[in-house]
């Protein structure tokens, strides 16, 4: 059996720009700093000479070709990303970076943010546009009812609040 895995499908190319300059920090800390400390690592154990039994050796150039792929992946991903940094002209409206507060019929409140893919973070209440939820929610507007779908059943909420705060 190989290794091959069938390509991941490809999330939608928006981010916000906190989200971008998260990811343009991590390559950064990757390239300029781990990168050269796990190369120094390697040198110094590869002069230590049987490599086959050097376990700095064999972990350094596991990690190596760890953070080159994840280099590679952030490189590309951040070519092909677009920024959203501007709140749309109808505030009234859901659409992407907006934070929706939603009410259920037992006055339960959610409040999410929604962003894209490569910055979801359920803890910080920030699911990924292409979520089911975020699916419900695009193109409302500020007093919809919305149904969402959920494994414990479907849930009726209402928009009770929008916004963007976090565009500048």
């Amino acid at each position: 059996m190989g290794r091959w895995r069938p390509p991941r499908e490809k999330g939608s190319p928006y981010i916000t720009a906190e989200g971008a300059a998260h990811l343009t920090a991590e390559l950064k800390q990757l390239w300029k700093v781990e990168r050269p400390v796990v190369t120094d690592t390697v040198h110094e154990a590869a002069k230590n000479g049987d490599r086959s039994e050097n376990g700095d050796y064999i972990y350094g150039k596991k990690r190596l070709r760890e953070i080159d792929s994840r280099v590679r992946f952030l490189t590309k991903r951040l070519e092909e990303l677009t920024i959203v940094d501007q709140a749309p002209a109808n505030q009234n409206t859901v659409y992407f970076g907006a934070w929706v507060t939603l009410i259920d019929d037992d006055d339960n409140t959610q409040r999410y943010q929604i962003v894209g893919p490569d910055e979801f973070d359920i803890s910080q209440q920030k699911i990924s546009m292409d979520s089911p939820i975020a699916k419900a929610l695009l193109k409302k507007q500020l007093g919809d009812e919305v149904l969402i779908v959920t494994p414990n059943g479907d849930t009726l909420f209402y928009i009770e609040k929008i916004e963007y705060i976090t565009c500048r």
